[in-house]
């Protein structure tokens, strides 16, 4: 993208939404300027013009019809994911992206072919990928702006980030599936339990984010602010990791910003990659998701209590990082086929870790990306873990939406622990 004319922006969205934008060399831009500079929320506009219908690009080979059966983990976790990457463009004027594009989507589809279908409900009331070959949803648009006035990219602001991804006219959200006949399971799975407020004295607190707008922020986490906390936080037996002693900061520094009654229930939920703990283990290539939620919960004011309430909540974060087997792996399929729920978001924080993810090595024909992130994060509920990258200092950034008070409020409990 060059700021003296229009510059293209192309998106190509499937199951997951992704925006790519090129920018020529005679735009320079510095990588930092895009990472951090702060974007005025309010005043940039940006415009993104569609030019032409979407088409869609089929695999570049005969691929196999039929259905794709998914999984029950797949089953259960239904959001859309927006990224963008941004590329600098090595043509001069990005005229030759869609093509690159075009070609590169079409090679890949061939080894991803249930990209290429169509999500449907099948006759047991479970989602199964329709095979059609008939390709992804591909869009060229326009953009009236340089990279550098969209700002920083890891601060997911849909009014600006959204715009660079394709949304399909009409589209809802998948509906939920039809309960089916329920089976014993061996494992309680608390990350599915409604929270409610016994507490007839906590009058002024609903939900932390009821009626108030949210501000979306980005906190880098650098080598030296995780070994800190790493510090703050010691464990008996295994050194604590830098997921444990982060995912135990963000959710005790959330609960103490949010100002929530020390009576109250505060619950937490993620992710834990299931590929390795599965016996055996899932083959090499497997691309549904094999991920579970595990949760950790206690009174609020567990991690209110000052010097402890880091240590508190990283050994609770521990034991439900340990709680994922095998058996626990296989109870959660059984669970969601027994039961069809969905996990409950009443005074919790969904942390979802990207910082494993190789999103460098996402090279469309430009080298690897500029920069990188999210368009908007799922839900209001979500923080997000992204790797800095070794290239960049190392670390990792932690974004998440609040009110601004209670932002305002997480900020300064990260100042405390990040040295200066």
């Amino acid at each position: 993208m060059s700021a003296p004319h229009r510059r293209r922006v192309t998106t190509s969205p499937s199951l997951c939404f992704l925006g790519l934008l090129k920018q020529p060399d005679d735009a320079s831009v510095d990588v930092q300027e895009l990472e951090l500079e702060e974007r005025d929320v309010g005043v940039f506009e940006l415009r993104v013009s569609q030019q032409g219908e979407p088409s869609l690009v089929p695999p570049a080979e005969e691929t196999p019809n039929g259905h794709y059966y998914l999984s029950n983990l797949d089953q259960n976790i239904a959001v859309i994911v927006q990224t963008v990457y941004f590329f600098r463009a090595a043509d001069g004027d990005g005229r030759s992206a869609c093509d690159v594009l075009r070609e590169s989507l079409a090679k890949v589809l061939v080894h991803y072919h249930p990209l290429a279908g169509q999500l449907m409900i099948s006759g047991e009331g479970k989602l199964v990928v329709d095979c059609t070959g008939e390709g992804a949803v591909f869009v060229e648009a326009e953009a009236d702006c340089a990279m550098a006035d969209i700002g920083d990219v890891t601060e997911p602001d849909p009014s600006v980030l959204g715009k660079l991804v394709y949304s399909v006219p009409g589209a809802k959200n998948i509906l939920e599936m039809p309960l089916l006949a329920a089976q014993q399971v061996d494992f309680p799975h608390h990350e599915f339990a409604q929270i409610t407020d016994d507490d007839d004295n906590d009058v002024g607190y609903s939900s932390p984010h009821d009626g108030e707008p949210l501000l979306h922020r980005s906190f880098r986490f650098t080598p030296a602010s995780i070994a800190r906390l790493k510090a703050l936080a010691p464990l008996e037996g295994r050194a604590c990791t830098t997921f444990e002693a982060l995912a135990g900061f963000v959710w005790s520094a959330r609960t103490r910003a949010l100002g929530m009654a020390p009576s109250r229930r505060s619950k937490l939920l993620f992710a834990v990659d299931g590929r390795p703990r599965f016996t055996p283990p899932l083959p090499v290539g497997y691309f549904g998701n094999a991920i579970v939620l595990t949760s950790a919960a206690c009174a609020a004011g567990e991690l209110l209590a000052g010097a402890s309430s880091l240590p508190r909540a990283v050994r609770l974060v521990r034991g439900a990082v340990d709680a994922v087997t095998d058996a626990y792996m296989r109870s959660a399929v059984d669970y969601f086929e027994a039961t069809r729920a969905r996990p409950s978001l009443a005074s919790t924080l969904l942390i979802t870790a990207w910082s494993r993810l190789p999103f460098r090595a996402a090279d469309f024909g430009w080298g690897p990306p500029a920069a990188y992130g999210p368009a908007a994060l799922p839900e209001k509920e979500v923080a997000l873990f992204l790797s800095c990258g070794e290239e960049r200092g190392g670390g990792v950034r932690v974004l998440l939406g609040l009110p601004a008070a209670a932002m305002a409020e997480f900020q300064q409990l990260v100042e405390e622990v990040t040295p200066a």
